[in-house]
């Protein structure tokens, strides 16, 4: 591809971040939209809104950039917790490693690149030469000039490493300064007890009070069994819908006629009064909620809460096996009780490893089946092989302008439209794995989207031309340096289209939010809904991380190959640091907080980048004839793993569990709280299932009310 292809590329998606960026400052002044772009404000009562009209509303301002940029950390974490935190640690992370990394690539690599083996720089008609002029590519075998690419990947590898340490301290730090200064949690006191041994004649409940108070009679506390709740879940969800349908009949708001008949469409049949059908048919659920509830105590399952008087107690229990079987009283860590996934519990061992063994299988499945929309985007990035295809569009492909869009743009627009819905897919195999936590789905999900991400969109598209030779040369791991050396630089146009496209205009689109601003149009013009139904969404990590952290791999492993795809990362990483401080201040609230253990997918990713940088920095350094520089540089990835093992052995541990010091100075600090008696009780019923929480739902008069909601009397 010519450099005017890319430039194509790259001014509609300039002009497409513009109109995204002019339409949110807009969008965001309007009456109504608060519940679109500060739905986190409207649920706490925060928001401003203007009934008046003024000029301003319809003039697009940077405002919002501001009070994006303003807030510190401190304020930050107290409004998206650790793990928001963590998140814009990586955008700062990115930035430090590429700034460092655009300095050395941009001013001194590019250049070299570009001259190749003539004595000076030359730009006439730079805009018709391909970018494999701005790659290695284009400097001579043997140059003597391959030996500043050589000392520019020891420099940037010295330089990520010894950032990475640092960043990696900080954020222990903070998370150990986070517990240090929080108030007491349940999951703190709390461990999870699975495949409890129950003898016949005994409930589960009973089990696990004599087993734990004989053996922690100083520590035991409470416990909660778990039951099967499906069946009252089902029950409940119903009886919400009614009850949302009986809101807005009696608000008057909705759409909804009072009067419909029962025929085909409402057009036949007898008329019947939809408030007197809904509150017969909420009375019959009610009725059946509560039979299910009074019988579903016989329904245990063999797994149960735990907690404990103190942290202390509940660390001996996590790390000491319980029983002599160990597949017998198993323990493991309780998450909160709002990032409890309690689908899950009633899976036994078998069950949960075969779905396990599913998810493998189907992941692979997707894997392979992803290859067909990667083919057929290489084959759009190829116009003669289009034209071969699709001989009839030969003369419209021939035109400047519609080719530099076909080859240049459309194919990372396809690839992106397709990979919009592998996150949804990753979560969904992740919940059918066994974690009973929320926050684990979501790291689970995070890491198999970046994996997913790393073959699909970097080795699929590397690897896409002659497959079979591909295959033939990957049995032979000694030839694969050679292979990345010949087929990365090819591919570095389309990855630089791709940052462009996926990077600048996807996080732009994520500042406009299309669907909820059309989703909240609909309800407001048609179902007459209010902010009190507002639901504020949670930030989609597993789908955000993997996308940055495989920009930042591109950013590695082109760096010295085509650094001309650095100022394009840069873009995208200020960008996402001020629309997502912003979407975090005002947008999103967390569900759950994972105390940062997302960064350890963030440390593996850039571990696993260098090495693949190097593996390719010995292959091309092989190709061009210059067999020292290959040699001196397999020394990098062996130290490269040893600093990630002495980093895995000095900061990972603390992401796992605290230490003893820790957890008894807090038991310490605990005896002088005059609340912990309260919370003591609370504790007791906080892993209590929210479907055996008493429901009623009351229709006399004009009266209904609902505890599950707690929707108003409108």
């Amino acid at each position: 591809m010519i450099l005017s292809a890319l430039l194509t590329s790259v001014g509609i998606n300039l002009a497409l971040c513009f109109l995204f960026f002019a339409l949110y400052s807009i969008l965001r002044k309007q009456p109504g939209n608060a519940g679109v772009y500060a739905p986190r404000l409207v649920a706490h009562g925060k928001s401003q809104e203007r009934g008046d009209f003024s000029l301003e509303r319809l003039l697009p301002s940077a405002g919002w950039v501001r009070m994006a940029w303003q807030p510190s950390e401190d304020e930050l974490l107290s409004v998206s917790g650790l793990d928001g935190v963590v998140f814009m640690r990586i955008f700062i992370f990115s930035l430090r490693i590429f700034t460092f990394a655009a300095v050395i690539g941009v001013f001194i690599l590019l250049p070299v690149n570009y001259m190749g083996d003539q004595p000076s720089l030359d730009f006439t008609g730079v805009q018709n030469k391909t970018l494999e002029t701005f790659t290695i590519s284009n400097v001579g075998d043997g140059s003597n000039r391959l030996w500043i690419h050589f000392c520019a990947v020891y420099a940037f590898t010295m330089f990520v490493c010894c950032l990475l340490y640092f960043e990696h301290a900080y954020i222990s730090a903070k998370r150990l300064a986070c517990f240090c200064s929080s108030k007491p949690q349940p999951q703190e006191f709390t461990v999870l007890v699975r495949s409890i041994p129950v003898t016949s004649g005994r409930s589960v409940s009973n089990t696990v009070e004599s087993f734990f108070t004989e053996i922690y009679s100083s520590t035991y506390l409470s416990h909660n069994v778990v039951r099967r709740t499906s069946k009252l879940k089902n029950l409940i969800n119903d009886a919400d819908n009614l009850y949302g349908k009986l809101v807005r009949l009696r608000s008057g708001n909705g759409s909804e006629q009072r009067f419909k008949r029962t025929g085909f469409m409402g057009l036949s049949g007898r008329r019947v009064d939809l408030l007197e059908q809904y509150e017969k048919q909420l009375e019959d659920v009610e009725d059946n909620v509560r039979t299910e509830q009074s019988s579903v105590a016989m329904k245990e399952v063999r797994a149960a809460f735990v907690s404990f008087k103190t942290r202390l107690g509940a660390a001996i229990a996590l790390h000491i096996r319980q029983g002599i079987n160990p597949t017998e009283w198993t323990t493991e860590r309780a998450p909160h009780p709002q990032d409890v996934y309690w689908p899950f519990f009633s899976a036994s061992f078998t069950r949960r490893w075969i779905c396990s063994i599913l998810v493998i299988v189907a992941f692979t499945v997707l894997t392979v089946l992803f290859l067909i929309p990667v083919l057929i985007v290489q084959g759009l990035a190829n116009l003669d092989q289009l034209e071969g295809f699709f001989p009839f569009l030969k003369s419209i492909l021939r035109i400047s302008f519609i080719s530099h869009v076909v080859t240049g743009y459309l194919p990372s627009l396809i690839l992106q439209l397709f990979l919009y819905f592998v996150p949804p897919i990753m979560v969904v195999f992740s919940s059918i794995q066994g974690y009973v936590a929320l926050s684990e789905i979501e790291k689970s999900a995070c890491i198999k989207v970046l994996w997913f991400s790393i073959w699909n969109i970097f080795f699929a598209n590397v690897l896409s031309g002659s497959a079979l030779y591909r295959f033939s040369v990957l049995l032979e791991p000694k030839e694969i340096p050679s292979l990345l050396a010949v087929a990365v630089p090819g591919q570095a146009t389309f990855f630089i289209a791709y940052v462009v496209t996926s990077g600048w205009t996807g996080t732009a689109l994520e500042l406009v939010r299309f669907m909820p601003l059309i989703s909240s149009f609909m309800q407001r013009k048609f179902c007459g809904s209010s902010n009190d139904e507002l639901e504020v969404p949670s930030i989609p990590y597993h789908g955000v991380i993997p996308r940055i952290l495989f920009f930042g791999l591109l950013g590695v492993t082109y760096f010295f190959l085509a650094p001309l795809i650095l100022p394009f990362l840069l873009v995208f990483l200020c960008m996402g640091y001020i629309i997502y401080r912003n979407q975090l201040l005002n947008v999103y609230v967390p569900k759950f907080d994972a105390d940062g253990k997302f960064w350890p997918i963030v440390h593996n990713s850039t571990i696993f980048s260098l090495v693949l940088m190097h593996i390719i920095a010995i292959g091309i350094f092989g190709l061009k004839d210059l067999p020292l520089a290959s040699s001196l540089t397999i020394p990098l990835p062996i130290l490269t793993l040893i600093f990630n093992n002495y980093c895995q052995r000095r900061f990972l541990p603390a992401f796992k569990t605290y230490s003893a010091e820790s957890l008894i100075k807090k038991d310490g600090d605990d005896q002088n709280n005059p609340t912990m008696s309260s919370f003591y009780e609370e504790l007791a019923t906080a892993y209590q299932d929210p479907a055996l929480v008493p429901v009623r739902y009351s229709t006399n008069g004009e009266r209904i009310n609902s505890p599950l909601l707690g929707i108003p009397e409108p």
